[in-house]
């Protein structure tokens, strides 16, 4: 298992559980609540008692810093089923409180770094679900904070889908196969799972049979297949997806790239 060739320094924690139990298959983004430059954001997580550490640390600055090693598992999200299926990252604030805004210049540096993880991990697409099941992570689903706070928490649905347009440019992109098809309404509705099985003739049967779309292990759905970006923005344009932000939650979960078919949308009209 590699780290990301865009680290810049390494300032390794001792804090750490060792090797991972399980593989890679999420993000977790934090924000580090200060303005700090990368070097120093990870000495933050050197000293034993900080019991805290990350496996990149992004500065205010820009700089990439590894903390842990991409196969250790961090002590980052407060809780171990995320920290040992997620690569965790910290990343600087330009300003304080109560927005806790981060530069576009991080901003892509961070897509930039997610990208990179994703590619060699075999991680495609990149989602966010606004729940766990999905690829990107946030630590407030885990523990009382407000983290990543509100600014970068608002650039998730953005990130998912920069990074799945840069995944999608390069034809070295490894899609992992197999796994588990999951039949449900969409990828973040679990409690309408009617079945989940490794063989996927079995997994469209049951999505027949229901009703229901057959997602694979990344949350992609590969039955039916899906509508095309015309298709959907003629439907977004006659009012069948609703409006601002219900129009991007609902074509999220639905498994759609809200922002490919909003472009498309803007240039039709």
């Amino acid at each position: 298992m590699s780290n990301s060739p865009l680290v810049q320094a390494r300032i390794l924690s001792p804090n750490h559980s060792g090797r991972r139990n399980q593989e890679i298959t999420k993000i977790a983004i934090h924000h580090a609540a200060g303005v700090i430059n990368g070097r120093n954001l990870a000495g933050i997580f050197v000293p034993r008692s900080r019991r805290a550490s990350a496996n990149y640390n992004l500065g205010s600055d820009g700089v990439i810093v590894l903390g842990v090693d991409e196969s250790n598992r961090a002590w980052t999200t407060s809780s171990s089923w995320c920290d040992n299926r997620a690569v965790t990252i910290e990343v600087g604030n330009s300003t304080r409180g109560p927005q806790w805004l981060v530069s576009d210049y991080v901003l892509n540096r961070l897509i930039d770094l997610v990208t990179d993880i994703c590619r060699r991990n075999g991680i495609y697409p990149c989602t966010y679900t606004g729940g766990k099941d999905g690829v990107l992570q946030k630590h407030e689903w885990y523990k009382n904070t407000n983290c990543p706070g509100p600014y970068l928490g608002s650039k998730f649905p953005y990130i998912a889908s920069e990074v799945n347009k840069r995944l999608r440019e390069n034809k070295n992109v490894s899609n992992p196969t197999g796994g588990i098809y999951r039949v449900r309404k969409s990828w973040s509705d679990i409690k309408s799972q009617k079945g989940a099985f490794k063989n996927l003739e079995n997994a469209k049967r049951c999505a027949d049979r229901f009703g229901l779309k057959v997602f694979d292990a990344n949350g992609k759905i590969v039955y039916p297949v899906g509508k095309t970006i015309d298709q959907l923005a003629r439907e977004v344009i006659s009012g069948k997806w609703g409006n601002g932000e219900e129009r991007k939650r609902r074509l999220t979960q639905a498994g759609y790239d809200y922002y490919a078919v909003q472009r498309r949308v803007n240039s039709m009209l």
